[in-house]
């Protein structure tokens, strides 16, 4: 069943709350941990649902995914989407990671493209 735009927006006030709860838990406890975004095809919901966990260097982002805070960021972005009331199995098939440095090295730093080239990838 296809949402209608009044679902939609709900939805997306939800998660930026949510999400937002989430993004500043992690920036106390994930050294080099910068901010988080999400992107979404309501036609696709919540299938196309993606959370992107941003760190400052490609090293930082690195370190925190071999250090165990990989499995954190799924946790926080696990309750979140429970808080949202979002069902969505597996979730760590739609949580991605990034770096600033990287955005900064192939998109000259927009992430508008960036994140539209890694969404037309990976369909």
């Amino acid at each position: 069943m296809a949402l209608n735009k009044r679902e939609q927006a709900q939805i997306e006030r939800l998660l930026v709350v949510t999400l937002t709860e989430a993004c500043e838990t992690a920036k106390a406890e994930i050294v080099g941990f910068e901010w988080l975004t999400h992107e979404v095809d309501y036609n696709d919901f919540p299938s196309s649902l993606r959370v992107i966990w941003v760190f400052d260097t490609q090293a930082q982002m690195n370190l925190a995914l071999a250090s165990g805070q990989r499995e954190r960021m799924i946790e926080l972005t696990s309750a979140a989407l429970y808080e949202a009331d979002v069902q969505l199995r597996p979730i760590a098939a739609h949580v991605q990671f990034d770096s600033e440095e990287q955005c900064q090295r192939a998109n000259a730093g927009n992430w508008q493209q960036r994140l539209a080239r890694r969404h037309s990838t990976r369909n």
